[in-house]
């Protein structure tokens, strides 16, 4: 396949900045990279971008709980991010953050170009109606909220469905409504809210025609068609249509504020995906390049990779904020399913099915035999894949070893020993036609990366590598090296397979690069570009290229988190046991990790009722520092202040200071309480036996 260069600007989903990458994401950017080191080959330009999606609620209540802010604790995250995308051999040109300069800059000026429009604006302002946290001072969403399910009435459901019978209702439906994250009684209070018109007919008549015109795959384009007629929600009532998007919070928010309303920021969704444009922008800034010039260029093509999880979000939202505000829309958003264990199981790390890719890497599984195993299951369709440990085995072993790499090993050899390392451009009617044949395939395999069909371009590079491996036992190097009258067949026959083996890694060189780059220094010619010409002339001798997968890997790979024994009392059941306390136990550490927090007694000097909250008493310690600390603990249901005064406790005294509303909390008190606290309440301060003085370490 010969094309002129293309100017290709491509991203991924930004990942949630609360934890680290888990097997979704990572099979997310290796069908992104193996499309762009694609691309790159057939020697285009390509900018290929991450982020991490910093903002919104989650990530402040984290940060709160954590006792960092929460600049701290994404940059923390962000930290982790080298040794999974390094480790899978994720090629991005750059990885930036939403809470970036470029991000905020980005993100109001899009809004300003949408509200501010000659024609009119899109921004709408109106006064909603939602629930305020009086505990905590800030608006609740949706998802802090829970009460009792209106319909099923069951206990502790979220404030926008129903997780037992499935139904979708209002916050302000539930029976019995409380805080998520304080447990106090919402209140129902107005506040001015931001909406970005969709239902205007501008909107409508342009996404009608965006999503149907052929950018999408035809099951997302088919699915989204039901967004714009009268539907039927779970709940029975009927949707007519785009609705407006409310594009606005409250503060406290952990986001970037909306220009000209202060106190107002972005809901995360808004600025999210503005983080593509802005890590691109980052990026050709540190080139001196210029970011207006790169976009205005009609040429540029732009592609975003993403999880049917977030269709609506960039195949609805993001084409209408990017072309209302006279920006360029993507060409394509590519879709795929989800990643599930061994038919079809959902991931579950406490059950031993979830795929942990540091653990994975860790057992030191090459990383390859993931990128080939899972390009075996892509398709450029919107569907799920899964992962089966024992096809996972199968596939590796038999294909990468048994039919791919096993063509060099078995001809490199001979080709040293007899040849010093030469081969022959003289390859005999049937080693010329079978090279002819391998080599003639490169149009339809480029085709098939090209249009991400990746499990059928790995099935035909493997019928290729069927058809060397024939010609490899219909011409018996073996037997011919057992005479040296037959070293003329025996040069031809070695060549032909060494070349071939060449093409087949240039074939493999998107999904398995660091393979590609190996196979490169043995063979001598270049693996980085699609159409190389020319016979490989040499090989340097030998080095193993891959090595088989064993059931211990695998087995130790999806090997359940350990738990500390212990010895079942006669009076508990075996499942009781496997839940002490109400909740299972916490994966285990070494002594190494527990070294790390410093548990020390201290003296509560003194003890009083916080204003303002029910839950919290403020304790002042003697940690035998010379100074006392001043602590907010949750306790006040269980303790009178007064009861406490003069008593030892234990504090975990090297926990990051914490800024809480009430003033700073410098440490944490111990104490147990079960897992089920409304079935079992109560709350048990830790104190240590006489004879333990304030500043004593706990070992």
């Amino acid at each position: 396949m010969t094309t002129s260069a293309r100017k290709l600007f491509v991203t991924t989903a930004l990942p949630y900045a609360n934890g680290n990458f888990h097997i979704g994401h990572i099979m997310e950017y290796i069908q992104a990279d193996i499309w762009v080191r694609y691309q790159r080959m057939q020697g285009h330009a390509v900018n290929f971008v991450g982020a991490d999606d910093t903002h919104g609620a989650p990530i402040m209540i984290a940060a709160e709980k954590a006792g960092k802010t929460p600049q701290q604790f994404v940059a923390d995250i962000a930290a982790g991010r080298k040794q999974y995308l390094d480790g899978f051999h994720i090629s991005f040109d750059n990885w930036h953050s939403t809470d970036a300069p470029e991000n905020h800059e980005l993100a109001r000026q899009i809004y300003r170009d949408l509200r501010d429009r000659a024609d009119g604006g899109l921004i709408e302002v109106r006064t909603i109606e939602q629930f305020f946290d009086p505990e905590k001072n800030m608006f609740l969403p949706d998802r802090y909220i829970k009460g009792e399910c209106p319909k099923c009435h069951a206990k502790d459901q979220y404030g926008d469905n129903c997780e037992v019978c499935g139904t979708v209702y209002a916050p302000t439906d539930l029976i019995n409504p409380f805080s998520a994250l304080s447990g106090a009684k919402p209140e129902l209070k107005n506040s001015e809210h931001f909406f970005f018109k969709l239902s205007d007919p501008r909107c409508v008549e342009f996404l009608e025609n965006w999503t149907q015109d052929g950018k999408l795959q035809p099951e997302v384009a088919n699915k989204i068609k039901e967004w714009f007629t009268v539907r039927t929600n779970p709940d029975g009532t009927t949707s007519e249509g785009l609705g407006d998007w409310d594009i606005s919070r409250d503060a406290p928010y952990f986001g970037i504020e909306i220009p000209d309303a202060p106190g107002k920021y972005f809901y995360v969704w808004l600025d999210a995906p503005v983080g593509y444009l802005a890590s691109l922008k980052n990026l050709l800034e540190k080139r001196g390049e210029s970011y207006d010039a790169y976009m205005a260029d009609p040429a540029m093509e732009q592609y975003h990779f993403i999880g049917k999880d977030i269709v609506t979000f960039h195949t609805l939202f993001w084409p209408a904020m990017l072309h209302f505000s006279g920006r360029k829309t993507p060409n394509n958003v590519f879709v795929h399913g989800f990643l599930t264990v061994n038919n079809g199981e959902k991931m579950s790390k406490s059950r031993g099915t979830g795929l942990d890719p540091l653990k994975y890497l860790s057992l030191n599984m090459n990383a390859e035999w993931l990128r080939y195993y899972l390009a075996a299951k892509l398709s450029a369709r919107n569907e799920d894949i899964d992962f089966n440990a024992e096809d996972f085995m199968l596939r590796v072993n038999s294909d990468l070893i048994g039919k791919y790499v096993n063509i060099a090993s078995r001809a490199a050899g001979f080709l040293t020993k007899r040849f010093d390392g030469k081969l022959t451009d003289q390859f005999g009617t049937t080693g010329a036609a079978l090279l002819a044949e391998v080599r003639g395939a490169s149009d339809a395999i480029a085709q098939m990366y090209e249009t991400r069909e990746y499990s059928k371009a790995t099935r035909e590079i493997m019928l290729l590598a069927d058809k060397v491996n024939a010609y490899v036992d219909q011409n018996k190097p073996w037997d011919l090296a057992k005479d040296a009258a037959n070293n003329e067949a025996l040069h031809q026959v070695c060549s032909v397979l060494v070349n071939a083996f060449a093409t087949l890694t240039r074939y493999l060189a998107p999904v398995l690069p660091g393979l590609a780059q190996a196979v490169q220094g043995f063979v001598g010619v270049n693996m980085q570009q699609w159409n190389a010409a020319g016979d490989v002339q040499a090989i340097q001798p030998y080095q193993h290229l891959m090595q088989r997968v064993t059931p211990e890997q695998l087995e130790a790979l999806f090997e359940p988190p350990a738990q500390a024994e212990q010895a079942p009392a006669a009076t508990e059941t075996v499942a009781a046991n496997s839940h002490p306390g109400g909740e299972e136990l916490a994966p285990t550490i070494t002594i190494d990790d527990f070294t790390k927090i410093d548990l020390r007694i201290a003296l509560i000097v003194n003890c009083e009722p916080v204003e303002g909250s029910t839950k919290l008493l403020r304790l002042t310690l003697d940690v035998g520092e010379g100074r006392t600390r001043n602590v907010f603990s949750g306790i006040a249901s269980a303790y009178k202040p007064e009861d406490l005064v003069g008593k030892h406790t234990v504090m975990v005294a090297n926990l990051a200071p914490r800024k809480m509303k009430f003033g700073v909390s410098e440490g944490m008190v111990l104490a147990a309480s079960h897992g089920d606290e409304k079935a079992n309440p109560g709350i048990y301060v830790l104190n240590p036996w006489p004879g333990a003085t304030p500043g004593m370490r706990v070992r």
